[in-house]
């Protein structure tokens, strides 16, 4: 059985933010360098343009320790050059409850 961390990564691969709904907190809450979102379905809607915008995805190293989930990798945006970008999911009693992302996003915004 996947990981809550797994099932986010395996949901960007598929390029659909739906199924990290069932393993999301209603009350989740998302930090990263470009938006504050609050609420699962908030946050889920806010996702569709980051995954249908990735062009690649390659995990470096996850560490984890018991509810937290740290994963490290690179990050292309419409075949932009790789973004060194760190995730760190917190869960409770299963649920994926905060989503903290950092990365220097000047590639993005051009």
């Amino acid at each position: 059985m996947s990981t809550p961390a797994e099932i986010y990564f395996q949901a960007w691969d598929a390029n659909d933010p739906s199924l990290l709904r069932p393993v999301l907190a209603d009350d989740v809450v998302f930090d990263g360098p470009l938006a504050h979102v609050e609420g699962a379905d908030d946050y889920v809607s806010s996702l569709g343009g980051l995954f249908g915008a990735t062009t690649a995805l390659t995990i470096v190293k996850r560490w984890v320790d018991g509810g937290d989930t740290i994963t490290w990798f690179d990050l292309s945006i419409d075949g932009g050059d790789p973004m060194p970008t760190v995730n760190w999911t917190h869960t409770d009693d299963g649920l994926i409850t905060r989503v903290r992302v950092t990365f220097d996003p000047r590639p993005m915004l051009g």
